[in-house]
């Protein structure tokens, strides 16, 4: 069973794009949960007008953070393999198919995004250099590994729940254990549609805006959390 985990909040431009790019590559018994972080406008009416019975809603939350909104897909999510979804990208086809292969010999699998703004087949892929983002240390310096293009198996849920208070991106923490407890692979080729379009809630694709100061202090708070949780799940 598959689990394709989308956190959302004031999502009604894009999210029918994406749950059409996702519900086609799914199976009837497999399931979209989605964690919607008290939207204003009307991304939950246009996810009710599907009446899927696939697609799990969790409406009213007040995480007002989109990493403890993704996590609460996560504990809601009852899947064997877990896909993470934005709301406002595309999937390509087969990518549930490819991903699925890799996932009977890894236990994390990551790929490269074509970055788009308006038009999907004016595209440029974020990653020029083949298996530039493999390894722990690497993506810690500078993460390679974009959530909306992961998918790993429930296994680790155990390792990376619940999310400890300081990290600076859901996709990093669970990257980061993921490496070091289990087996990685990386796809090359783009997995991933991933729109540009000015309220993006992080900076992929685009120089970063934060501080020399604070992207240190930010990786050094994750060696730390990963450094305990390590300890924490040895120690069991």
């Amino acid at each position: 069973m598959i689990s394709v985990c989308i956190a959302t909040y004031n999502g009604e431009k894009y999210i029918k794009e994406q749950l059409d790019s996702i519900l086609t590559q799914i199976d009837l018994n497999d399931e979209v949960v989605i964690s919607d972080d008290s939207s204003t406008d009307k991304t939950i009416e246009i996810i009710e007008k599907y009446n899927d019975s696939r697609i799990k809603i969790y409406k009213n939350n007040k995480f007002r953070n989109p990493i403890y909104n993704f996590e609460n897909t996560l504990i809601k999510c009852s899947g064997d393999i877990i896909f993470l979804s934005d709301q406002d990208d595309i999937w390509p086809e087969n990518k549930v198919v490819d991903y699925m292969g890799k996932l009977k010999e890894y236990d994390v699998v990551f790929s490269n995004v074509n970055l788009f703004k308006k038009d999907v087949n004016k595209t440029k892929e974020l990653f020029v250099l083949e298996n530039n983002n493999k390894g722990l240390v690497k993506n810690i310096l500078k993460n390679h590994c974009i959530g909306a293009t992961m998918a790993f198996k429930k296994e680790l849920l155990g390792m990376v729940l619940p999310f400890p208070k300081y990290i600076p991106m859901h996709d990093i923490w669970i990257y980061s254990l993921g490496s070091i407890f289990g087996k990685t692979f990386y796809f090359n080729k783009p997995y991933l549609y991933y729109r540009r379009h000015g309220n993006n809630v992080t900076n992929t694709g685009v120089k970063t805006t934060n501080s020399l100061f604070v992207i240190m202090k930010n990786r050094l708070l994750l060696l730390f959390v990963v450094f305990m949780r390590v300890i924490k799940i040895c120690l069991k």
